[in-house]
């Protein structure tokens, strides 16, 4: 018993350091991962820590699991509407541009640590596969608001490419093993069945979780671990049978997170704690894992390999897989910059360890020193890249708070806290008089620790909190009105989408007259959602620009697939415009 409360309480020590120092790692913008990391291997044997972990199988089932839980919470998070804007470029990322990214590391690696030609490609399929956890984690703790298309793009490849990059280290593994220097058919029906089942289980699982979440009678703070116990149930099952369970997560996340279940908010907002929880156990564990004394060893190899991963293998996949779809090339650097590498990398790096493949230990040293080059290097510069590439769009405003009604239906009404800002624009105004959108009614005012009615709350001043009553459907027009997000000057939303708004079914004569715009006669006839889809080489997104005459139109808001709002921005200077 004694010793079994020594590691919880070694474990809570650990937990407790790791969020400390997440709040540094706030106000230095290093990336939150590279600080679990770092304390997970300043807690191992070759730190004061002084910890010795080396059990690879632990390891292994810990952070597969921990992985599981990151990837049903990154498809929970994934919006129907970012499918319509990535799915196609981000498939073709998650298996074809992984393929690429193994073989060209492969060749290097190889070459640099003097492997035969299969055991080169092991180490190009370890780390060819962005990390779910990495992208996950920095995009969202960064609060960036990405153009969707790009974000879309990095978050369906890196929830979606682990079952490639599995399947191509368990053929080279089986290939190394038995001798054998050509993968044979079995390889490709491998990939099908991985690939199939994960669909199916994912898919059908999901739809399943969402009938039980809506039809059972449970305590609110159930629904959260139905779907947290169901998503890892489908993720073992699928293993089991020999598919891809990690797609099968994320496939279940995404049925859910999109059905709009009871409780969908609650789950939501338990699964954000369940997810950091996970993340944080898992890098503190791969830390313990690591022996600092063995990276320094074989670290020039190692980075030269990250180098060559970073600056050649994913550029030229990246390059390759969307020359279709025609993505302007500020989105194509930063897409292949952004291919993280984390967990995924030194979990499928054990593999190789468990089956007793005799270069196992380097190609550990390789994946964990290309894991830290990855989070140091590309972690910390991917705000100020996403800025240089003019890739930011306004943020969308949020309530405070929120409260769903248990009784109501999903996606019905709720109780909605917006907090107001000094330059908010009812500051001033009566509480009492305020109109507000749909069938949004105000309840009451918080201010000074006194709930007020409307009548009663007078002049609406900085820091007071409006509780409203209102319909889901009404929320993103509640928020315009309510809220002033604090963003940065160049994300004015007057500046970035212009100080005119125009509906998108406005017909182009009309448009071009009204502004003196120079127009091509053959699109006088077409609405202005048209002649922007028209211009752009693929699925418009918002932040989207044309440029037509001296004026730019500016994508504002899309709705179900259809451009409903564009904005008319006049440059102060001429730039350019992918």
């Amino acid at each position: 018993m004694d010793l079994f409360n020594q590691f919880v309480l070694a474990g809570a020590v650990l937990l407790l350091l790791a969020i400390l120092a997440s709040a540094l790692s706030y106000r230095i913008g290093m990336p939150l991962l590279l600080v679990f990391l770092a304390v997970g291997m300043l807690a191992g044997e070759d730190g004061p820590g002084g910890i010795l972990f080396d059990d690879s199988g632990i390891a292994y089932t810990m952070g597969s699991v921990a992985l599981a839980v990151i990837l049903l919470d990154g498809g929970l998070n994934t919006r129907s509407d970012s499918f319509r804007a990535g799915l196609r470029p981000a498939s073709v990322l998650a298996t074809v541009g992984v393929l690429v990214t193994c073989v060209v590391t492969g060749l290097f690696a190889a070459w640099m640590l003097d492997f035969g030609l299969l055991e080169g490609m092991l180490v190009g399929a370890v780390v060819g596969s962005t990390d779910a956890a990495a992208v996950f984690a920095l995009l969202h703790a960064k609060g960036l608001a990405l153009k969707q298309r790009v974000s879309a793009t990095l978050e369906i490849e890196s929830g979606s490419n682990d079952p490639m990059a599995a399947l191509l280290t368990i053929a080279l593994i089986e290939l190394i093993l038995s001798g054998q220097s050509t993968p044979g058919w079995e390889t490709l029906g491998l990939f099908v069945q991985q690939m199939g089942l994960g669909l199916v289980a994912g898919l059908g699982g999901g739809w399943l979780l969402v009938r039980l979440v809506n039809r059972l009678p449970l305590e609110r703070g159930m629904y959260p671990m139905l779907v947290l116990a169901g998503g890892l149930a489908l993720y073992s099952l699928t293993t089991v049978l020999g598919g891809s369970g990690f797609l099968a997560a994320y496939l279940a996340g995404v049925v859910v997170g999109n059905s709009a279940p009871r409780e969908s908010t609650n789950i939501l907002q338990v699964h954000n704690g369940l997810v950091w929880l996970a993340q944080i156990a898992m890098f503190l564990m791969l830390g313990l894992l690591a022996s600092p004394s063995d990276l320094l060893e074989h670290a020039p190899a190692a980075l030269a390999i990250a180098l060559v991963l970073m600056f050649v293998a994913r550029p030229l996949a990246v390059a390759l897989c969307l020359l279709p779809f025609h993505f302007p090339w500020r989105e194509q650097v930063f897409i292949a910059w952004v291919g993280l590498r984390g967990a995924v990398p030194i979990i499928l790096a054990l593999f190789p360890l468990l089956a007793g493949v005799p270069e196992a230990a380097l190609i550990l040293d390789v994946a964990f020193f290309v894991v830290l080059i990855s989070l140091t290097v590309q972690g910390w510069t991917i705000p100020a890249l996403a800025r240089h590439l003019r890739l930011e769009v306004p943020p969308a405003p949020m309530p405070t708070e929120r409260f769903d009604l248990a009784s109501a239906p999903a996606g019905g009404h709720a109780f909605f806290g917006y907090r107001l800002n000094a330059d908010g624009q009812f500051i001033g105004r009566p509480a009492s008089a305020l109109r507000l959108p749909g069938e949004a009614r105000l309840l009451t005012v918080l201010r000074d620790g006194l709930a007020l009615v409307p009548e009663a709350a007078g002049e609406l001043a900085a820091g007071d909190t409006l509780y409203v009553l209102a319909n889901e459907a009404d929320s993103a027009a509640l928020g315009d009105l309510l809220t002033a997000p604090r963003a940065p000057a160049y994300l004015d939303k007057r500046q970035f989408y212009g100080d005119f708004i125009l509906n998108g079914d406005s017909i182009m004569s009309n448009v071009a007259a009204q502004y003196g715009l120079p127009l091509p006669p053959e699109m006088s006839d077409l609405t202005l959602e048209a002649f922007i889809a028209r211009k752009l080489p693929g699925v418009p997104v918002v932040g989207d620009r044309v440029r037509l005459g001296k004026l730019e139109f500016v994508v504002r808001a899309i709705v179900d697939g259809r451009i409903r709002q564009v904005g008319l921005r006049i440059p102060t200077h001429l730039v350019d415009v992918p």
